[in-house]
């Protein structure tokens, strides 16, 4: 994937060059850039690996699936604190993961602890089996779950 960016900023230069202007502008290297990615998306193929851009789009979906996940639970704790119910069964539960190495489970053990009402306890030594404590187990059990299949999902697009 390095080649491709190379060969990206390789064309937008070379574009950038065979332009008759008289001085070097910015706005030729963009459109350049620009006709790159179309040459090198059409072309990708040729390289044996995906194409570049597929790991920034996979980027901004994690992020995206953050965000959602983030106001969701916000949201869900704002209704605890100001709608107190005092059947809350707070608990704890563990989950298998298939992600693999390091990176991987530090990102999704970080992404979860980071949305409110459930905390990433630990880890097992082999990296595949979290401990989660959930703020209602009850209730909140489903939607944990679901919320670390879409990490999941969306962390394997970026890694692998």
């Amino acid at each position: 994937m390095p080649a491709q960016f190379l060969l990206n900023l390789f064309i937008a230069f070379l574009w950038m060059l065979l332009q008759d202007e008289d001085e070097l502008r910015i706005t030729t290297f963009i459109a350049g850039f620009l006709v790159g990615i179309g040459i090198i998306f059409l072309m990708h193929r040729f390289f044996g690996t995906h194409f570049y851009l597929r790991r920034l789009v996979s980027i901004l979906k994690l992020t995206f699936i953050f965000i959602s996940e983030l106001t969701f639970s916000s949201i869900l704790i704002i209704k605890q604190i100001l709608i107190p119910r005092h059947k809350i069964t707070p608990g704890i539960f563990t989950y298998k993961t298939e992600l693999r190495g390091d990176w991987e489970i530090t990102a999704l053990a970080l992404l979860l602890t980071l949305t409110p009402g459930s905390v990433v306890m630990e880890v097992n030594p082999e990296g595949d089996m979290f401990y989660i404590h959930a703020m209602d187990i009850e209730k909140s059990k489903e939607d944990v779950l679901r919320s670390i299949e879409r990490f999941e999902k969306a962390i394997m697009e970026v890694t692998r």
